[in-house]
């Protein structure tokens, strides 16, 4: 009898394994977490441009009366600064990690509705944000994509541009805030006298109020994204009408 040479073992699964398929995961939670910690940080904002604007005209009657001036006042208002800036600080870092979570999750969603939508994988969504220098646009260009793939098609199955205003807004205030803040912080750390107090004390003030009108923008991105994809999923790609 002839010997029968041994075949090759059989596979350990009958067919290739399937790829892990990606599916929608509702990003209402983390939208209302996100909202609540951005109002949060617009009050505090608000809050710390008073106390510099407050700071500011100490300054300005140390410049004027130096023999006037009520010291006293000067040193309650240099406690309250540092008291807000921590708060702010702790504020931002909070909202920012949930912002990014957020952020992600649409952004894997949106890839479910347009797998051919995107120039970066998904996990841009959370390095582009961290890359000195491509962070002024990876984010962008990410939330610009994300917004496209979630708008849905018109009654016909063709394409229907969805303004991409309330993005663009939001991104250019977020960039014109930290621009403002971190020049404003070095100002202030450079600061030696009244009058450099004075000036490094208005332009802060505006940085705030310029991340006060950043983050009601964002809030109005966030709820609109959220929206967006919340109908796209509930009634299908295409518009009802």
């Amino acid at each position: 009898m002839s010997s029968i040479a041994p075949g090759p073992s059989p596979s350990p699964y009958p067919y290739p394994p399937s790829q892990p398929v990606q599916v929608l995961r509702s990003p209402q939670g983390t939208a209302t977490a996100v909202t609540a910690l951005l109002s949060v940080g617009a009050a505090i904002a608000l809050l710390s441009a008073w106390g510099k604007l407050t700071r500011w005209q100490h300054m300005k009657e140390v410049l004027t009366d130096p023999l006037g001036t009520d010291h006293s006042g000067m040193a309650a208002t240099d406690y309250l600064n540092a008291f807000v800036g921590l708060v702010q600080s702790t504020t931002m870092l909070a909202t920012a990690v949930v912002f990014i979570v957020w952020f992600h999750r649409v952004r894997c969603n949106a890839e479910v509705f347009r797998p051919d939508g995107f120039s970066q994988s998904a996990g841009w969504a959370i390095g582009g944000w961290f890359v000195p220098i491509a962070n002024l646009y990876f984010p962008y260009r990410t939330a610009r994509e994300t917004w496209d793939a979630s708008s849905q098609y018109a009654p016909d199955g063709s394409y229907r541009a969805v303004s991409g205003a309330p993005v663009v807004a939001w991104w250019l205030a977020c960039v014109t805030g930290w621009f403002l803040d971190g020049l404003a912080s070095y100002k202030d750390g450079k600061a030696v006298g009244a009058a450099a107090v004075r000036d490094a004390s208005s332009l802060g003030a505006v940085a705030d109020l310029v991340i006060v009108v950043a983050a009601v923008l964002a809030v109005l991105f966030v709820r609109k994204l959220t929206a967006l994809q919340g109908v796209k999923a509930a009634q299908g790609p295409n518009a009802a009408v």
